[in-house]
């Protein structure tokens, strides 16, 4: 399976050319597609040599919500400029003050690269901060004696990154819960999706047994009681449940998961697409194997004798 890189390739790609001291410097207005409806735009407004990079992303005054300015800061700090009209968050490099290390540089551009990550990775972050207090608070008492607010859990936090789909994150005392609510287009692709996902369950029951359990269900999981406007299964919606235990959630593996969920829904389904363009190009190969049968099978002519009205064999001269 693939997996898919975490970065926008085409800005990193960009800005190791631009990064180049062999290249000389160009203007730039290219608008970039990312994933989750997310927008670049990487311009040189002012001068050829500084490079302004901007984003837009759907539910950014949600990231803003859950830290997404303090993760930021801490990635891009002295690189942070005002925000471009119609964006939620620029930053700008100039090339004529960059790293002096070639290592440096390599770093730059792989952050730059990683922007939507790092400002999707704000709620995580947040809820992985918020497992490790109540973790720390439910090691003082016993599972009865434990206060009410450590035995539920922490805040439920909604990220709605694309239209009629979100990520739910909801830290407890034991696990992080991540839920993805995601439409499928038909119903073939919901069998395909059941398919894939149990292949996950029977992948960790196998041999992944460390890896984080998988639930996927057509109506709102318990996490999500009381939450409004959700949509149960009839509507072509389903609830894909990951769980994530303490052994997750250390501080050396913490980016790493990060990471991983975040690209789970464009990775479940370009693998819904993958396999269906598989089943239809063997389709049509075997359509085309049947054809080739039926043109084999048709019998040959026998061309008939042909004779004159008084009798005499008539003969076409070559």
């Amino acid at each position: 399976m693939l997996l898919l890189d975490y970065q926008n390739v085409l800005i990193e790609s960009l800005l190791k050319d631009r990064f180049n001291p062999d290249n000389a410097p160009a203007s730039i207005d290219q608008v970039v597609s990312d994933f989750d409806n997310v927008t670049f735009h990487i311009s040189t407004p002012n001068t050829k040599t500084q490079i302004l990079i901007s984003i837009a992303v759907k539910c950014y005054p949600e990231l803003v919500k859950y830290g997404a300015e303090a993760v930021l800061a801490r990635e891009y700090g002295p690189y942070i400029v005002q925000p471009e009209q119609g964006y939620d968050f620029s930053v700008q490099v100039d090339l004529e003050n960059l790293p002096a290390e070639q290592e440096e540089k390599d770093d730059l551009i792989r952050r730059i690269s990683l922007l939507k990550r790092n400002a999707m990775a704000a709620p995580f972050e947040q809820a992985f901060d918020e497992y490790a207090s109540l973790a720390e608070q439910a090691s003082q008492y016993t599972s009865e004696s434990a206060p009410q607010g450590v035995k539920e859990g922490g805040e439920l936090r909604a990220i709605h990154y694309r239209d009629q789909e979100a990520i739910y994150i909801k830290a407890s005392h034991d696990r992080v819960t991540v839920i993805f609510s995601t439409v499928f287009s038909d119903e073939t692709d919901r069998i395909y999706g059941k398919v894939f996902l149990q292949e996950f369950v029977d992948a960790r029951r196998r041999a992944i047994q460390n890896a984080p359990q998988v639930l996927f269900r057509n109506d709102p999981p318990l996490e999500l009681q009381g939450v409004s406007g959700l949509a149960s299964g009839k509507d072509k919606v389903g609830y894909i449940t990951f769980v994530l235990f303490p052994r997750h959630l250390t501080q050396q593996r913490r980016y790493e998961v990060i990471s991983h969920i975040q690209t789970f829904r464009d990775y479940f389904h370009y693998h819904i697409k993958a396999s269906k363009a598989y089943i239809h190009s063997r389709m049509r190969r075997r359509t085309a194997d049947f054809l080739q049968v039926l043109r084999r099978a048709r019998p040959e002519t026998e061309e008939k004798e042909r004779k004159t009205a008084s009798g005499r064999t008539f003969k076409v001269q070559a």
